[in-house]
């Protein structure tokens, strides 16, 4: 592989956001749509022959059969104390190979999906398309700068450009005062939680004295010997010593993860830092499919098993890494599968089924926790993530079309669709069955993977999961049945009747379809490792795929026997659990329990009396000072009133005192 060649996605598009940033608004609407795509285009083919050559070329296997990781390039670029220096390069390895593979190909499908979407009805591009395509563009090179960085400091200088472009793209409609909200609540959010993260590195840092990802994982479990990982004796050594040394109940080393495990719990929106990604709805759909489904929110995921080794380390040594890992996704799963139950606006639903399915790879990394050649758990996050990625990225823009066409987010105006819309429909259908879990659907292999680690290791997170994994197919059938069947759409007088979108949000959606139908089929345990070995596997367990297949069948059935067609059952669901209903519809609460903790806790509470005290007694102290010099100032002016008269009548006073005292001195005591 030439080392020049896996630059040019990087360059790119760096390029093409410098490019269309700076020159966008000398270019007419059309070709800036052009030459974004077809950058994004190139960029794509690039990332596709260096998966392939780094997959199925033979050049990075090594002797016993493990995969290793290929440094394009790695750069000195600030130097801290000893030998702590921070780099910049470029590493190709299964995951980062994996991730060039899914960013790519979800950011070239919305930009040429963009080119029909951010148009109306009579070709009238919106106001600022030049802008949108080079924030997409920014997003771009900062997303696949984040998964080939060679050390943690790198992936971080990416993660805050991740969340600038996610800044600028939720609020692309900076008119619209719902989008400037969303983006800052998305902004502040993720901020509180990477201070939590950049703390994790400090500590993991300063330990090890050491960012590069080389070193950090190359320590190998006790007991096993690594063939994979390069040596790094004093990162080895560190982590040792960071594992042994024990603050508030916890090893340093369990507290550098878990600081870590917090920025990915931020941009995963993992509970409780996920009340961010609904609202960041608010941006176009195109960004939704983009940032929120398939790219940016599986940085968390991509983070925990970039580190994993780490993580697998400090269970051997008696951590509870893993295990916070591990509550934090099931818990966040199940929240998010019953909230999505209950929601209305369908880009909303989708949202909280990416919470729901983020939190299943979360739960994945959680459970694989046995020897070194146990790799189940973690293949089945990255086989969902890969496979969770085309599909959701389809659900996506097929709610971005059913919207363009429509009008409305709100399903209401979307009953009996599947006439007007076919390959709407169709596509849509096959999003459904693949989040659902039905064979022979990409969803079905990679569920049933993460289904089968937790099977092997935690009963208890097995049976949970599977009743997860039923509530997705659920509400995903509620969402289909309510948008195309349910009753006949009403066309309001005036408006044209809905139909399928032009052939640039067409073909992507027809693309993503075929993906998501035998993208299932790929050989991820032969193919994706946390240690270069491919995992104890020997196909489908089928036990475990007929019972989450029922499952799944029979979320569906009820799915449609409620919603199929327009009946009184809803309604008397809703009645039957009225508390839990709006409960849920509410999202719990979350909100309301963020705006009490910060308006009349941290406001009224801490800042008002603060703010009284900076006021009155900071400010009243200095202000008193002024008041004494100004007054003293006033009784003392007539010193320097100009005066020649004056100035000698001062002066003769003064003599005659300073004389006067002189002389009673020498009377009292000579």
């Amino acid at each position: 592989m030439e080392a020049t060649l896996p630059l040019l996605i990087l360059v790119l598009p760096l390029l093409m956001f410098l490019f269309l940033g700076l020159f966008g608004k000398f270019l007419s609407h059309k070709w800036a749509g052009i030459i974004g795509t077809v950058g994004m285009g190139v960029t794509m083919i690039i990332a596709y022959y260096t998966a392939y050559t780094y997959f199925f070329s033979g050049q990075f296997v090594g002797a016993d059969g493990e995969r290793l990781q290929y440094i394009v390039f790695d750069q000195d670029w600030l130097s801290l104390w000893g030998n702590l220096t921070i780099k910049l390069g470029f590493l190709i390895d299964p995951i980062s190979a994996l991730m060039l593979v899914v960013v790519t190909t979800i950011s070239f499908m919305v930009h040429l999906y963009s080119n029909g979407y951010m148009r109306d009805h009579h070709g009238v591009y919106e106001t600022g398309f030049q802008r949108f395509y080079a924030f997409l563009s920014l997003f771009s090179f900062s997303m696949l700068g984040l998964v080939v960085a060679t050390n943690i400091f790198q992936m971080y200088i990416f993660w805050e450009l991740v969340g600038a472009s996610s800044y600028l793209l939720i609020g692309f409609y900076y008119t619209k005062p719902s989008a400037v909200s969303a983006s800052k609540k998305a902004f502040i959010v993720t901020r509180f939680a990477d201070l939590g993260f950049l703390i994790g590195i400090l500590i993991l840092s300063f330990t090890t004295e050491t960012f590069d990802f080389m070193s950090l994982t190359s320590s190998p479990l006790p007991g096993v010997e690594n063939t994979y990982y390069v040596d790094a004796a004093t990162a080895t050594t560190a982590l040792e010593s960071a594992g042994g040394q024990m603050f508030l109940g916890g090893s340093l080393m369990t507290w550098a993860l878990v600081l870590i495990f917090m920025g990915g719990m931020g941009k995963s929106a993992m509970m409780p830092l996920h009340i961010w990604l609904p609202d960041a709805m608010e941006g176009p759909t195109p960004v939704s499919a983009l940032i929120h489904a398939a790219t940016m929110v599986v940085a968390g995921v991509y983070l925990v098993a970039r580190l994993f080794p780490l993580f697998m380390i400090n269970n051997a040594m008696g951590g509870a890494a893993l295990d916070i890992v591990t509550v934090v996704g099931a818990l966040t799963a199940a929240y998010a599968a019953i909230v999505a139950c209950t929601q209305i606006d369908i880009k909303r639903v989708l949202a909280f089924s990416t919470i729901s399915q983020i939190a299943f790879m979360m739960v994945s990394l959680g459970v694989s926790r046995e020897g070194m050649h146990d790799n189940l758990g973690y293949m089945a996050s990255m086989f969902h993530l890969f496979t969770h990625a085309m599909f959701k990225a389809l659900l996506f823009l097929g709610a971005g079309a059913l919207i363009h066409a429509v009008g409305s987010n709100d399903y209401t105006a979307m009953h009996g669709l599947r006439k007007h819309m076919p390959i709407t429909h169709i596509t849509f259908l096959v999003g459904c069955l693949a989040i659902a879990g039905i064979i022979p659907f990409s969803g079905f292999f990679s569920k049933d993977e993460i289904l089968t680690a937790c099977f092997g290791n935690s009963a208890v997170a097995y049976v949970w999961m599977s009743l997860v994994a039923g509530l997705t197919a659920f509400y995903m059938f509620r969402l289909y049945y309510l948008i195309f069947w349910w009753k006949e759409h009403n066309v309001p007088q005036g408006h044209h009747a809905p139909k399928d979108q032009p052939w640039t949000m067409t073909l992507p959606l027809i693309l993503l379809g075929i993906v998501a139908i035998f993208c299932g089929f790929v050989p991820f345990a032969d193919m994706v490792s946390w240690n270069g070995h491919a995992p104890h596997h020997s196909g489908i367990n089928w036990t475990v795929a007929s019972i989450s297949l029922a499952v799944a069948i029979i979320a569906i059935a009820i799915a449609t026997a409620m919603y199929r067609k327009e009946n009184a059952m809803p309604a008397k669901m809703r009645s039957f659990f009225p508390r839990l209903w709006t409960a849920a519809h509410k999202r719990f609460y979350f909100d309301e329990l963020y705006m009490f903790i910060t308006h009349k806790i941290i406001f009224d509470r801490v800042c008002k009396p603060i703010a009284w005290f900076d006021r009155h007694i900071i400010d009243g102290t200095m202000d008193a000072f002024a008041a004494i010099t100004n007054k003293a100032s006033y009784a003392i002016r007539g010193l320097q009133s100009g005066s020649a008269q004056s100035y000698v009548w001062v002066y003769l006073i003064g003599a005659l005192l300073l004389g006067g005292g002189t002389v009673a001195i020498i009377f009292l005591f000579f």
